[in-house]
């Protein structure tokens, strides 16, 4: 692949996590976008992505093999290996060769070799302190990435980082703005409703609301339920 036509693909892959942003999200396909592009485009065999707000609680949610999911799935069973690391502590973890990892990777370091992993580079997905996840870029020869290339693949994990935080933003603030319009709605047709029983009962709307929210409180009813059927006249008070 020239130089040219590899910068060029890349931008492409930028641009496809981009969209994320501005259409129809759909989190496992920008997952699997992404450790399709690192397998494309950088000098690794496999890659997997493990996501969650906790070690405890991560998980497999994209590889492009199921060499690779053996591998993340021990790591996410022993609470233990660099895609463990690198959620954990927000930094990137590499192993050139992997046989040489910390004993208490032990369950990862057999699983690695017994798919025929030999090299590592684990990637956190995070913006700023907020963690969700890690990249994990599995290579089948001894070595690491060049510090560009670890560069490049941080920057496609950040954009998806980036994609994932900004829907879980838009789905609380629809909730939030959900609520909100689910309480406007209830104060008009409170309105409507204490207008209704002044008018039948020649009372002020003070009264009327105060008999509405009596008549609610002595029947265990909502006070928007009983404003409803104040409003639909199949309920008298």
């Amino acid at each position: 692949m020239t130089k040219t036509l590899r910068e060029g693909e890349f931008v492409e892959a930028f641009a496809t996590l981009a969209d994320t942003l501005v259409s129809d999200y759909d989190a496992i396909g920008l997952m699997q976008t992404l450790v399709e592009s690192c397998q494309t485009f950088f000098d690794v065999t496999a890659a997997g992505i493990l996501l969650g707000d906790s070690p405890e609680n991560l998980e497999l949610v994209a590889s492009t093999s199921e060499a690779t999911s053996i591998v993340e799935l021990m790591q996410l069973s022993a609470n233990a290996g660099p895609c463990i690391e690198a959620f954990t502590t927000g930094s990137v973890v590499t192993l050139t060769n992997i046989s040489e990892g910390p004993e208490k990777w032990r369950r990862f370091i057999d699983s690695a070799a017994e798919q025929g992993f030999r090299g590592v580079v684990a990637l956190p997905m995070r913006l700023r302190e907020n963690r969700i996840g890690a990249l994990n870029l599995l290579r089948k020869e001894e070595g690491t990435l060049d510090e560009r290339d670890v560069r490049a693949a941080q920057a496609l994990a950040d954009v998806a980082t980036i994609g994932i935080l900004h829907e879980r933003m838009l789905s609380e603030s629809d909730a939030v703005r959900s609520q909100l319009q689910s309480a406007l709605n209830s104060r008009v047709l409170i309105e409507q409703a204490k207008g209704v029983l002044a008018f039948l009962n020649n009372s002020s709307t003070d009264e009327a609301f105060l008999n509405l929210r009596a008549y609610a409180r002595n029947n265990g009813m909502l006070l928007s339920t009983v404003a409803q059927q104040v409003v639909d006249r199949t309920l008298v008070i």
